[in-house]
């Protein structure tokens, strides 16, 4: 298909695709075979030109810092979206709210609230993702959630038509965003924070280590891969199964943390999602829970 795309993108976007794009390079696995399109936008306005600009029926995907994605060895069809680099726009609205555009890491918003003394915003450094990603999954650490914290989100569909919705639109659990219509993706956010009390850059620094000392921050993985059930913890049952240190080809069960899959430098995503799905049948046969991926697996067998 990435023949056929090039010849139907126009060409003021060529300069910022790629073709047959590597997406072991845009994950925190590092593993996934390549995408047909790899497409940065520069900005809001560019990409809704590019969007209603595609031919009918390409497929759409979007990515972030790539650290929930688990991309098959064989790819991704169509066009892969990133707005890391382009859309990172975070400035303070007034002395409450903030805009932060979709490809805003998380770890920055905490660090520009800290300086700006607004908050609870800190949690936002525990993930290891982008605003989009945040807002599309109800991302959370240390206690704190996205959603409780969104006024408004901007949207944009398949078409390039871009929206502005109130966060009462949209329903949210753990884990889990249940848009008022499908097919639109988050571009943008305003949230709202309290003054006071807030995190400093100290505090942040001290979660981080604390982070650091329980989880095997620097090793390639995508964060927890599964969600915790109601009233346990997913690291605790895969622990007790007797699972930490398992490995099938290069992808291994973390001794650090339970909930974390390594790829520890020779894994493809074949032998990651083989894993993954050991662990779910370990634990349901050993404890009858079924344990759910938070980490999107998304593309083709090889």
């Amino acid at each position: 298909m990435s023949a056929v795309l090039r010849a139907n993108i126009a060409p003021e976007f060529l300069p910022h695709v790629r073709f047959d794009e590597s997406l072991a390079r845009h994950t925190s696995w590092h593993v996934g075979g390549p995408a047909d399109a790899f497409y940065t936008p520069h900005s809001a306005d560019e990409l809704s030109r590019f969007l209603a600009s595609l031919p009918h029926g390409v497929p759409v995907h979007w990515l972030g810092l790539g650290s929930n994605t688990l991309v098959r060895d064989g790819g991704l069809r169509g066009v892969v979206i990133s707005l890391h680099l382009g859309l990172n726009r975070l400035e303070r609205i007034d002395l409450t709210r903030v805009h932060a555009d979709a490809g805003i890491a998380c770890a920055r918003l905490a660090r520009q609230c800290a300086k700006w003394l607004l908050g609870p915003a800190e949690f936002f450094a525990g993930i290891p993702g982008t605003v989009g990603g945040a807002l599309a999954m109800n991302a959370g650490a240390w206690g704190g959630e996205t959603w409780p914290h969104v006024v408004e989100v901007d949207v944009i569909d398949r078409h390039g038509q871009r929206w502005t919705r109130a966060a009462s639109e949209y329903r949210y659990g753990y884990r889990e965003v249940h848009a008022p219509v499908a097919d639109e993706w988050f571009i943008a956010a305003r949230f709202e924070f309290a003054q006071a009390p807030a995190a400093t850059a100290d505090t942040i620094r001290d979660l981080l280590v604390q982070r650091r000392e329980k989880q095997p921050i620097g090793a390639w993985s995508c964060g927890s891969t599964f969600t915790n059930p109601p009233g346990d913890y997913a690291a605790r049952l895969i622990e007790v199964t007797g699972l930490k240190g398992l490995r099938i080809g290069g992808a291994v069960v973390s001794e650090k943390h339970a909930n974390f899959l390594i790829n520890d430098g020779g894994a493809t995503a074949d032998d990651i999602e083989r894993l993954i799905g050991h662990v779910q049948s370990a634990v349901e046969r050993s404890h009858g829970i079924r344990l759910m991926t938070e980490v999107r697996i998304v593309g083709e067998r090889a």
